[in-house]
């Protein structure tokens, strides 16, 4: 079987900034109109005052600064609070194509290939709209690639891991020559702005990998996958009610669990050791130990978890350098926020040493993938 490499990355950066302070503003106007607006049924006890939020409850719960976004406007909006996009149709490229022709044509000019040189597309994300066609049937024409495959896949905040194990391991079957993993992450579509526990949480990004032979690669950034490793397990403690049969269940749009839900503790509790094991096994299984890896790109969900898991992976808090964090510039994006960290934090390293690309979120799924540089 062929050796393997991430040869390139790509990155779409949404176009509009939201600040801590602004998302505050918005907020807590939002909450006294709830307020007011209920304050009869709030004496009666028939509902719950909605609490005002601030800058440091955000940054002290999460870490994070601030996040991009598709759209500013109807999220800042008190009366509206989620983004507002206008319907494309049928013969409009999606949202969520267009962020992902992009990053993808930019990992493609790093690693010295186009379209043509493509076989396979795989389109990684929570969610997708349209459902169908599939997301790499719009991309490829945009992209110039002629030949070959793709699909989409869904493993929440583990998507991108996932994803790349399915174009790793293609490349070394020989069912594709050169796979393009894209990561179209419209994280603000799917976040309860309204809800004060989480409504500081997500921002949207798109992220792109060119998987290849290592014989074959042109880039001077290749990552050899040395191994990869997945896990899941089942837990209710993130999850999105939200699907296709909902109209049939008569449920309304706006419901709490038809948005992203979570139990913010439990998941902080359960998941940073289940993510620090995953690693250490792996690394294990490779004849290699936590002191051996030279970077560690996490998933980036909240700031105390990724300290938490350096802490148990190297028996101390891990440095800046080790483990670096993009979530307090881009928040958390899902699937994409571990290949973030990767595509800002990769190129100055040296030749020879380890990484550890590692995602985790709802399922529970785990994705790591252990990569040297070339």
């Amino acid at each position: 079987m062929h050796r393997v490499v991430i040869s390139a990355t790509g990155l779409y950066t949404a176009p509009h900034t939201i600040s801590n302070e602004e998302l505050v503003a918005a907020y807590n106007s939002y909450a006294r109109l709830f307020n007011e607006t209920n304050a009869s049924r709030i004496a009666a006890g028939e509902v719950v005052s909605c609490a005002e939020s601030s800058v440091d409850f955000i940054e002290k719960a999460s870490g994070i600064t601030r996040r991009y976004v598709m759209d500013k406007a109807g999220v800042l909006d008190p009366r509206r609070m989620r983004p507002k996009f206008e319907p494309r149709g049928n013969e409009d490229l999606s949202l969520q194509a267009e962020m992902a022709i992009a990053a993808g044509g930019e990992a493609l000019a790093a690693a010295g290939r186009t379209g043509s040189d493509v076989d396979s597309v795989i389109c990684a994300a929570p969610h997708m709209q349209p459902p169908y066609p599939p997301m790499p049937a719009q991309i490829h024409p945009a992209l110039g690639i002629s030949q070959g495959y793709g699909f989409d896949m869904n493993v929440a905040c583990s998507s991108a891991t996932f994803a790349l194990e399915l174009a790793v391991n293609a490349v070394r079957c020989e069912t594709a020559q050169r796979v393009l993993v894209v990561n179209p992450e419209i994280c603000s579509a799917h976040l309860a702005w309204q809800d004060r526990d989480c409504h500081f949480i997500f921002g949207d990004v798109c992220t792109a990998i060119v998987v290849e032979r290592l014989d074959t690669a042109r880039s001077t950034n290749a990552w050899e996958v040395l191994g990869s490793k997945l896990a899941t397990s089942f837990s209710n403690n993130i999850r999105n009610n939200a699907g296709f049969l909902s109209r049939c269940e008569d449920r309304d749009p706006t419901d709490r669990d038809q948005l992203f839900v979570q139990e913010g503790r439990k998941v902080f509790k359960e998941v940073c050791p289940m993510a620090a094991a995953h690693i250490t096994t792996h690394l294990a299984g490779l004849g290699l130990r936590p002191p051996d890896v030279r970077r560690f790109w996490l998933h980036q969900a909240k700031l105390a978890m990724n300290q938490l898991i350096g802490r148990r992976l190297l028996g101390r808090d891990a440095t800046a350098d080790e483990a670096p964090v993009i979530l307090d510039e881009f928040a958390n994006t899902a699937s994409a926020g571990s290949i973030i960290a990767f595509h800002r934090h990769s190129a100055d390293l040296m030749s020879g040493d380890v990484g550890v690309i590692c995602s985790f979120g709802a399922g529970y799924s785990i994705g790591s993938l252990v990569v040297g540089k070339r």
